[in-house]
């Protein structure tokens, strides 16, 4: 178990290609695997590896995550000393453009003022389940300044992200930020390990010299004469910066080696805010093949190969395929659904056909009735 560390979940994610789910929400509340949020998993793997002191900070729209998290009592955060603290953001000019350095530069007092002598910073925009006390093993062994947590990209993504290059022993070699990432390329997973002092060093260095981006400003920038090495995380492991990337890496969870290594690693649960609901409810007519089916289900119809969130209705004679129905989701009787991700609350009227591609789903907004 880890001591001595504290942790920050940064909120502040790059979304341009996820427009279109992340326009009423920040990225890391955006829900996945019938169940979850995204910033359960840096939240969860943080208490699993003993950390006890968790900062998040907040993006601008954050009501969400406020809702999700609440006291933090589900992920054992709700304590009289340390705990979880939530880390505002600043306050911009209307138009101004922004970026996550500025949030963490505000609220550096917190991390000055606790007693932790070490960091762990995570974004929120991978899905992963890891031991972080082997990211620490890692830094210490190899004497680090900075550790990053790499990945072995899954499929070539048209999201940017950071591209590393590692000798045999490492030590990183070469850090660059890639618009197109490739099949087989370590990219990082957004966390990075060091000396709380480094962390205040670098962030006030990057701001007062302009910086706003901690990717470009920090890791690419005023950290160059560091020490940087990566820990591969050989698990799995998909960074959601697409939504293409969100559609495949939900679908990918059907796979009970998938599943099983996110959800079911010994001794290491996801948690995620407790919502009490009924049993799935099967109804005459239902037909149901490898799927994730969530509490609160009603089923008359067929679901194939797909992902329902909670209390989503299924009428009779309607199929769902290939696709993802978040909550509260209505599919009318002998609608069809393929390859379609729906937001919550979506209706689709009785005998509406909608078709997507699984190299291009179809995606409908909140509250939306088609």
């Amino acid at each position: 178990m880890i001591k001595n560390v504290m942790g920050i979940v940064n909120l502040q994610a790059q979304e341009e290609l996820l427009s279109a789910l992340t326009e009423q929400r920040p990225l890391a509340s955006l829900p996945f695997g019938g169940r979850y949020r995204l910033i359960d998993f840096p939240m969860s793997c943080m208490v699993n590896s003993g950390i006890r002191n968790v900062g998040v900070l907040l993006p601008e729209h954050s009501r969400s995550i406020l809702d999700h998290l609440r006291s933090g009592k589900d992920w054992d955060l709700a304590r009289h000393h340390k705990g979880l603290f939530y880390l505002p953001p600043v306050r911009r000019a209307h138009g101004e453009q922004g970026g996550d350095l500025q949030n963490m530069y505000s609220n550096l007092d917190f991390v000055d003022n606790s007693s932790e002598e070490y960091v762990l910073l995570a974004e929120s925009s991978a899905v992963y389940n890891m031991d972080f006390t082997e990211v620490m093993e890692t830094h210490f062994r190899l004497g680090a300044d900075i550790t990053m947590v790499t990945s072995a990209s899954r499929c070539t993504d048209s999201g940017s992200g950071i591209v590393v290059r590692a000798a045999r022993d490492g030590v990183v070699s070469d850090v660059c930020l890639h618009s197109d990432i490739k099949k087989g390329e370590q990219r990082s997973l957004g966390i990075y390990f060091m000396r709380k002092q480094l962390f205040v060093e670098l962030v006030r260095q990057a701001v007062e010299h302009g910086g706003k981006d901690f990717r470009v400003d920090v890791l690419l920038r005023a950290a160059a004469g560091c020490r940087i090495c990566a820990h591969q995380h050989t698990g799995y492991a998909w960074r959601i910066c697409s939504v293409q990337a969100y559609y495949e890496t939900n679908l990918a969870l059907l796979h009970p080696e998938v599943w099983e290594g996110l959800f079911l690693r010994e001794g290491a649960p996801i948690y995620t805010k407790v919502k009490d609901m009924a049993p799935v409810q099967y109804l005459d007519g239902a037909h149901v093949k490898n799927s994730i089916v969530a509490n609160g289900c009603e089923i008359s119809g067929k679901v194939e190969n797909s992902i329902l969130f909670r209390g989503v209705r299924v009428d009779r004679g309607a199929v769902v395929r290939n696709s993802i129905i978040m909550q509260n989701g209505v599919i009318g009787a002998h609608a069809e659904a393929e390859c379609v991700i729906t937001d919550k609350n979506v209706f689709i009227t009785g005998g509406k056909v909608l078709q997507g591609a699984r190299t291009y789903p179809i995606y409908i907004g909140k509250n939306k009735r088609v």
